[in-house]
């Protein structure tokens, strides 16, 4: 068994990074902690944190793939935050024109949780405290 001590990032590659970057920082709100252009490859890369903490690494690549299906695609099926406040971060949510789905309630834990999507329909997850 490895001995691993915490997860160290998650890597995203997005279609419209102009686009994918304000949602990132300006609706979820994580900080840019490094954005870097690598010409040789045509791609940025941007680093995001939550809190301080790295996160997230945000890659643009030209023509890259779709995603094959939603949500049941094979690989990340989807990003949760945790978050104090549903209803709160909800109505921030459709404030901005973000469709959430209806807030469900965990049939283990009894914690109440929502998705929505990221500009390339990437689920999201928000789930209560």
């Amino acid at each position: 068994m490895l001995a691993l001590a915490d997860i160290h990032h998650i890597a995203i590659i997005c279609s419209d990074y102009q686009r994918s970057k304000q949602f990132y920082t300006e609706v979820l709100g994580l900080e840019i902690l490094h954005e870097h252009y690598r010409e040789a490859r045509d791609s940025y890369k941007l680093d995001l944190g939550l809190q301080g903490r790295y996160l997230i690494e945000l890659f643009s690549f030209p023509a890259s793939a779709e995603r094959p299906s939603y949500p049941e695609a094979r690989g990340l099926r989807h990003l949760a935050f945790a978050v104090q406040d549903m209803e709160g971060e909800v109505e921030k949510l459709k404030a901005m024109d973000i469709a959430v789905e209806a807030v469900r309630i965990d049939e283990i834990t009894g914690k109440r949780f929502t998705f929505f999507s990221d500009p390339d329909g990437l689920p999201i997850e928000l789930y209560e405290l």
